[in-house]
This record gives C-alpha cells, sequence and structure tokens, in this order.
C-alpha cells in the first residue's frame, strides 16, 4: 500500500489597482502583495492604469481589462485582487468577463483577520465584519425570486433563498452584535477594576508589521506569536512589566494598523483599540528601516485622533534601528527612543522614557531602621527596590526606591 502527501498549492493571483493620484499606488499595491502573500496566494503579475477615475462597471478600462483575461487565461491564474473595494456590479462584471474569481482588498483582510483571531472576541469581530460586508453583497432579487403578492403578476414561489439568507445574515449581526456589548462591557469594568486599584497601562500601537509583538516579548517574556507576517497578532494581550523605579505596569499589545483599513474592521476591533485610548502611556512602535515610515507613523496619529488620545503621553519607539544607518531628520511623534527588539538593544531606555511620563509615584530615600523594625525592612525589600543595605550600630541603613505613600508614613526613619 502506497501513501501519498496532499499538498495544496498556493493560488495563484493578480494584482490590479487604479492610480487616481488620490494615493500612491505602488506603494500600496506593493503593500496588496504583502498582504496576499501573508494570506498565502503566490503573486505572478501587479497591473496599475491611471485613470482619472475608475471605470464605474469594471473598475478597469476595457482595454487594460481584456490584457488582464489574457494572461489569466495563458498563466492559469485562480484569483484576481484589487486594491480597492469593489462594488458588488463591479465584481461581478469582472468575473463574468474573466472567468477568474475576483476579491478586492476588504476581501482579503478579512480573510487574513479569520485566519488569525484566536480568541473568542476576536472570532466575533472578525465574523461581525465579515457579514457587514458580505450582507449587500448578496446577488440581486429577479422576478423569480420575488416574495407572494396579491394580485395578477405578482404570485412567486414565496420567499426566495436570497430573501432567507439576508434574514439569517440580519439576525446572526444583531446577535454578534449584543455578544460583543457584553463583551465590551466586561472589557470596561476590568478597566475599572485597574483603575481602581492603581494599575497603570502601557499600549503599544502602531502599524503592522512593525515588531510590537517582538517589543512584548522583549519586555516581559509573553511568548506572544511574532512573525515576518502582516497582522500576525490579532488578539490583546496583557503582561506585568517592572520598571526601572520598582513600579510593576500592565503591558498592553494591540491589533496592527494598516492604511485604507475597511470601516467595518475599524468598527468591529473598536473595543480592543479602546485599551490604548484608556492606557496612561503609548508606545508607538514603527519599522524604521521602512521607506514608508513617516506614513505609518501618520497612519498610527490619525487614529489616535479618532479614539481622542491627543492628550496621552506618546513615545515614538523607532524599532528594527540595526536595519538603517539613518536615523536623522525622522518625522516622530512625542518622544522617540531607537530600538532593536529582536536584539534587545535600547530597552533600557524605552523603560527610562516610560517611567519618566508617568506621575512619580516613588522616590529613592535612606532609611536607618531600629532593629525592632525588621517587619519595616521587609516590606522595603519586598516592594520596593533596594540599592543598598548594610548593619551598623545605631540600626539597619537602607538605600532604596519606595512608594512615595510609605514614605510619608516612615519620616521619622529618614536619614
Amino acid at each position: 500500500m502506497e501513501f501519498f502527501e496532499n499538498k495544496q498549492e498556493p493560488e495563484k493571483a493578480v494584482l490590479v489597482s487604479v492610480d487616481t493620484g488620490d494615493f500612491d499606488a505602488q506603494v500600496s499595491i506593493d503593500e496588496l502583495e504583502f498582504l496576499a502573500d501573508t494570506a498565502g496566494a503566490k503573486v505572478l503579475a501587479k497591473i496599475v492604469q491611471k485613470k482619472e477615475k475608475p471605470d464605474a462597471a469594471t473598475y478597469l478600462g476595457s482595454g487594460r481589462l481584456l490584457e488582464l483575461k489574457e494572461f489569466c487565461r495563458a498563466n492559469d491564474v485562480d484569483l484576481i485582487i484589487f486594491d480597492c473595494e469593489l462594488s458588488p456590479s463591479q465584481q461581478r462584471n469582472v468575473e463574468n468577463f474573466t472567468d477568474v474569481r475576483v476579491v478586492d482588498r476588504t476581501t482579503l483582510i478579512l480573510d487574513i483577520f479569520a485566519a488569525r483571531a484566536r480568541s473568542s472576541e476576536g472570532k466575533l469581530q472578525v465574523e461581525l465584519a465579515q457579514l457587514k460586508y458580505s450582507l449587500p453583497r448578496l446577488g440581486g432579487k429577479g422576478l423569480a425570486l420575488s416574495r407572494l403578492g396579491g394580485g395578477i403578476g405578482t404570485r412567486g414561489p414565496g420567499e426566495s433563498k436570497l430573501e432567507s439568507d439576508r434574514r439569517h445574515i440580519r439576525r446572526r449581526i444583531d446577535a454578534l452584535q449584543e455578544q460583543l456589548k457584553e463583551v465590551e462591557k466586561r472589557r470596561n469594568n476590568l478597566r475599572n477594576r485597574r483603575a481602581k486599584d492603581g494599575i497603570i497601562s502601557v499600549a503599544i500601537v502602531g502599524y503592522t508589521n512593525a515588531g510590537k509583538s517582538t517589543l512584548m516579548n522583549a519586555l516581559t517574556d509573553a511568548g506572544v506569536l511574532a512573525q515576518d507576517k502582516l497582522f500576525a497578532t490579532l488578539d490583546p494581550t496583557a503582561r506585568s512589566l517592572t520598571l526601572p523605579d520598582g513600579r510593576k505596569v500592565m503591558l498592553i499589545d494591540t491589533v496592527g494598523l494598516i492604511r485604507r483599513l475597511p470601516h467595518n474592521l475599524v468598527e468591529a476591533f473598536k473595543s480592543t483599540l479602546e485599551e490604548a485610548a484608556n492606557a496612561d502611556v503609548i508606545l508607538n512602535v514603527c519599522d524604521c528601516s521602512s521607506p514608508e515610515c513617516a506614513e505609518h507613523l501618520e497612519v498610527t496619529r490619525k487614529l489616535l485622533k479618532e479614539l481622542g488620545c491627543e492628550t496621552k503621553p506618546v513615545i515614538s519607539v523607532m524599532n528594527k534601528s540595526d536595519l538603517t544607518d539613518d536615523t536623522l531628520g525622522m518625522a516622530t511623534i512625542g518622544q522617540t527612543v531607537f530600538i532593536s527588539a529582536l536584539n534587545k538593544e535600547g530597552l533600557d531606555e524605552l523603560l527610562e522614557k516610560i517611567t519618566a511620563c508617568l506621575e512619580p509615584t516613588r522616590a529613592e530615600v535612606e532609611f536607618l531602621f531600629p532593629f525592632d523594625k525588621g517587619s519595616l525592612a521587609a516590606q522595603v525589600r519586598k516592594d520596593g527596590v533596594v540599592k543598598a543595605e548594610e548593619y551598623r550600630a545605631e540600626g539597619l541603613y537602607m538605600r532604596a526606591i519606595v512608594d512615595t505613600d510609605f514614605i510619608d508614613v516612615n519620616k521619622e526613619f529618614i536619614i
């Protein structure tokens, strides 16, 4: 008996864009290629057509569309990916003309999100975004698909499969929104509990594939999935981080951003992104070796503004600094620190900057505790950072960083 392994070959894809001058079409289609690679497709060609505005019926002009059809037929192409959001009629017309399956940028991103979601909340958010996107894209309603009527010529076969599907999708959307409201309520309760307990939070935000998860792992040994792929991490991860002054903060990794992120996804992931809005300090991580570094920072800045984070302290964390020598004159947001999360370079400076952004709740002082106050010394060792300690004739000398509340209560023992 022989066994054969079934190998699924990657889908062969062609990328298509229309350059209207509204954005950098070449940069956008290069990013689309990275998205296609992340989704598991093999890109055979990229087609960019310059037009004042896309064709209303087929997005591309008729001549370029014919070239696309011939290329697909000659190269056995499985998939055409458009670098835009197609209307249902545009998608249907191109599919009928080329006889090749067509998806747009939004569908591609939704597909990647669906593959990456791990937590129950992430799966709910992705499903909601997919259903909202697919609802208006169900096929049109014809004469043979009409509901039962009440007059001559209106007697149809009853409710169509299309109408039944629409009803089912709307019910599912309502159910998902209710479930997400409960999730959001729990998340808000958790945030309120953190605030009540005095827990300080630091949020990691930034463009996708900038190294946020690698930074999280470098600072906390969190074990978060870190890959050279877009949207490797979707679900927020929180870990405890100890600052140089001994304070513990909650470090939160959030979903990556991308230019022209579909509106449905922004809405679906709003509760996750609000982790940044409620953080005490925001780390805006950016790949400083990327030619689009400045634009990536701007994408993040706009989203932070939408979330109402203008007053929050922001540290621009320029990651992958080991891959570039040109760090002068870079446009940044807030304070800036250059690091290499992979090589764990510059992390000490980053921790110092985080500490400087927070309200001072600790100070370094010198104590001389009588020998019968050993419990106070034990508390300093447990909750503070001991810099020096020695036994003297008068008692136990300690130089340590401790909470200001502890200092106020034990002023009499300060040297």
